[in-house]
């Protein structure tokens, strides 16, 4: 009998579909062969039907041919065309207090620390200052890599997402919210975090461990055994 909860097959489910979906995507970015193609895009149809069935036991309503078009359209070809997992970049900022600094979300209302996706120019570390600024207002420096976090893995992605989660050290600016990214910003010590603090559970301890002067090494999730449920002969 399977002991895996409803949540955990259907996030399977989408790391399957996801999965599938890549691989097809990548194999119509470097093929110029039709019947390789035709294959790809069955299995395009396929993966299309594992996330229509995952979406249904999320009671979230989109048709098969909603994720094939989209899928579709992300073809590209040669290198570009080679499918991987998009990358975020997050901050974990502290202050002289041993506070934290967190922005609200106007789409969801929860509170977390700055993120933004990585963007073509910028290292990184620079992608970190610059997502701090725009968002809250605050100049800091980086100051430490805390961990590389695979958001599907975590359950906070529904597509393949890498977090690159840094620790940075205000020095200087002032709170001032985007208007369009936040709805709500502010320093917040460990004891009084506002409601609902996305996630604090797993990333709270490293942040104010960092953020109160320790110092280690980066994290990252450890390596599934076995990787898939079954492996390969």
């Amino acid at each position: 009998m399977n002991d895996a909860t409803p949540s955990d097959f259907t996030r399977d489910l989408v790391r399957w579909s996801e999965t599938l979906a890549g691989i097809a995507r990548t194999g119509l970015g470097f093929t110029q062969n039709l019947y390789e193609r035709e294959r790809y895009e069955e299995v395009l149809h396929v993966a299309a039907d594992i996330k229509a069935a995952a979406d249904e036991a999320l009671a979230v309503r989109r048709e098969q041919d909603h994720f094939i078009q989209e899928w579709m359209e992300s073809v590209g070809e040669g290198v570009p065309g080679y499918v991987t997992p998009k990358v975020a970049i997050g901050a974990i900022v502290g202050n002289d207090d041993g506070e934290i600094l967190l922005v609200r979300r106007p789409d969801s209302g929860v509170w977390l620390y700055p993120t933004g996706w990585a963007d073509v120019g910028y290292s990184a570390s620079e992608v970190a200052v610059k997502e701090v600024f725009e968002e809250t207002g605050i100049e800091c420096e980086p100051a430490q890599l805390l961990g590389v976090i695979d958001g599907q893995r975590m359950g906070f992605s529904r597509f393949g997402m890498y977090m690159l989660l840094f620790h940075c050290r205000a020095t200087g600016g002032s709170l001032e919210g985007h208007p369009l990214e936040t709805d709500g910003i502010g320093w917040f010590a460990e004891s009084a975090l506002p409601e609902p603090t996305a996630g604090v559970q797993w990333w709270g301890p490293m942040a104010f461990a960092a953020i109160s002067g320790a110092s280690g090494v980066a994290t990252f999730d450890p390596p599934r055994d076995p990787v898939w449920r079954q492996s390969s002969p």
